[in-house]
């Protein structure tokens, strides 16, 4: 029996923006209560232009007080969804730590400071962000940060993709009242997606960051990590503030799917970080992909470089930004691309097992709807997969509570009739009704709450209570 596995993955419009011309942006202002010197540096023969800024430095203390804070979203400006507060599971206090394991009880971290956690919300991709979501999220991480202060650092736990209704660059805007809040000496430290977006705002306003440097995001805590250290070491050695930083925007936008850092040319592109940021006088270096299902300016590369040493500072990041720059046209799919019908009938004739498709119109961990039905019926339509002993098909995955409801009445083992999907994205196919028969039922996902296969022929549709993505082994076996 042929076995083809069919994954709900990425979202809408596939864009590459490439504009091939040099980079400009605005001056920075001078701040003369933080004496600031700022200066810039006019547009050099590779055709990048950099800004870096020049702090002096705080003295150290021997047990620093650290806030812990952050949101975390890709919103998608195409989906038609809205994300709402309760998305984000917030945590508070000290249940904050338990999404660090090296902040945990006996970790030589977590024994560095004094650690006062306040708000970090993580929230799976989905559609842009209430106002008022955004807003009660950022109110009560103030609230907690003014009860806590004052603070010698903030670790500042953040995506950088965030999208909310009707407001541009909200990650800016976060960090730019919280500055208001701990004052301009406290050092922030921030660690984000190399999806996300790095705006003039956001740079400005943060003294550290860093961002991962693997897509697929193997490096995720190891990057959080380095955000902390980073933060300590520039307290505790007294050296505070990094004497400069550099940053240049790349007007290249690419989407996930070519940027693998498992392949060219971002294999190489992304090779070459680590050496930088562990050059003497070098703090971090950072690339960022940016953030392609936004329509909006910040949504662009990015290339950030701290340190101590004004040269090596600009020299670095122009050169990973001209590597990223020079490498503009060589970006690619990870995988052979085709229309549903053309990937089903290579799947269908592979001899390789199982076979993978990824639908990258509407992924959930891109912001994607993840409910439409379009896909799910055209495969349910096909002769082939009518009978129970056609080539077995897993669909993961398709919310439908009423479906969820019917076949927790029915059980497992029984029949069951439900719709399911196009609740909130029904631009291409209508609610589904699905006829078949309860194989499972599982309580307890974060995300989906409940999860039941429903096998209709040979087709196994993973249904859902919400929505939820399944792109690791553990969401098809844990």
């Amino acid at each position: 029996m042929k076995h083809v596995f069919f994954l709900s993955f990425f979202c809408c419009l596939i864009v590459c923006l490439v504009k091939a011309r040099p980079v400009y942006f605005k001056s920075i202002f001078v701040n003369k209560e933080n004496n600031r010197i700022t200066s810039e540096r006019h547009r050099d023969d590779s055709g990048l232009k950099k800004k870096e800024t020049r702090y002096n430095n705080p003295r150290a203390k021997s047990h620093p007080r650290i806030a812990i804070a952050g949101l975390g979203i890709e919103s998608s400006t195409f989906s038609p969804a809205l994300t709402n507060e309760e998305a984000f599971h917030a945590k508070y206090g000290t249940d904050i730590f338990s999404s660090y394991p090296f902040l945990s009880v006996d970790s030589p971290l977590r024994n560095q400071a004094e650690w006062i956690p306040a708000l970090v919300g993580k929230s799976l991709p989905g559609g842009a962000v209430t106002w008022e979501a955004y807003e009660s999220l950022v109110n009560k991480t103030l609230d907690a940060l003014k009860k806590g202060s004052p603070y010698d650092g903030l670790f500042f736990d953040i995506h950088g993709a965030m999208s909310v209704a009707g407001f541009d660059d909200p990650e800016g805007d976060f960090i730019t009242r919280i500055r208001k809040v701990i004052g301009k000496k406290t050092i922030i430290s921030t660690s984000m997606d190399l999806h996300g977006n790095v705006s003039w705002r956001l740079a400005k306003n943060t003294d550290l960051i860093t961002c991962y440097r693997m897509a697929p995001h193997e490096d995720a805590m190891e990057t959080k990590q380095r955000a902390v250290k980073n933060l300590l070491d520039r307290i505790e050695s007294g050296k505070g503030k990094p004497a400069y930083k550099a940053w240049i925007p790349i007007p290249v936008l690419l989407p996930g799917e070519k940027t693998s850092t498992r392949i060219e040319p971002a294999k190489s592109v992304y090779k070459a970080v680590a050496p930088a940021a562990a050059q003497e006088g070098i703090i971090d270096a950072a690339i960022w992909i940016g953030y392609a299902w936004a329509d909006e300016p910040r949504n662009h590369a990015v290339v950030m470089v701290t340190g101590d040493d004004k040269e090596k500072v600009i020299h670095t990041a122009e050169q990973l930004a001209q590597s990223f720059w020079n490498a503009r046209s060589g970006y690619s799919f990870v995988a052979p691309t085709g229309t549903l019908s053309e990937c089903l009938n290579k799947a269908l004739a592979s001899k390789n097992h199982p076979f993978f498709i990824s639908d990258s119109g509407d992924n959930p961990t891109a912001g994607g709807a993840g409910d439409v039905t379009w896909s799910l019926k055209e495969i349910l339509a096909r002769p082939k997969f009518k009978p129970e002993s056609g080539p077995s098909l897993i669909y993961a995955s398709i919310p439908g509570p009423e479906l969820i409801k019917n076949a927790i009445t029915a059980g497992v083992g029984k029949h069951v009739e439900g719709y399911a999907g196009a609740k909130v994205d029904a631009r291409y196919a209508p609610p589904l009704r699905i006829s078949g028969t309860v194989e499972s039922i599982e309580y307890g996902d974060k995300d989906a709450e409940v999860e039941v296969v429903v096998r209709v022929g040979s087709v196994h549709i993973i249904v859902t209570q919400k929505r939820k993505p399944y792109h690791k082994e553990g969401d098809f076996t844990g």
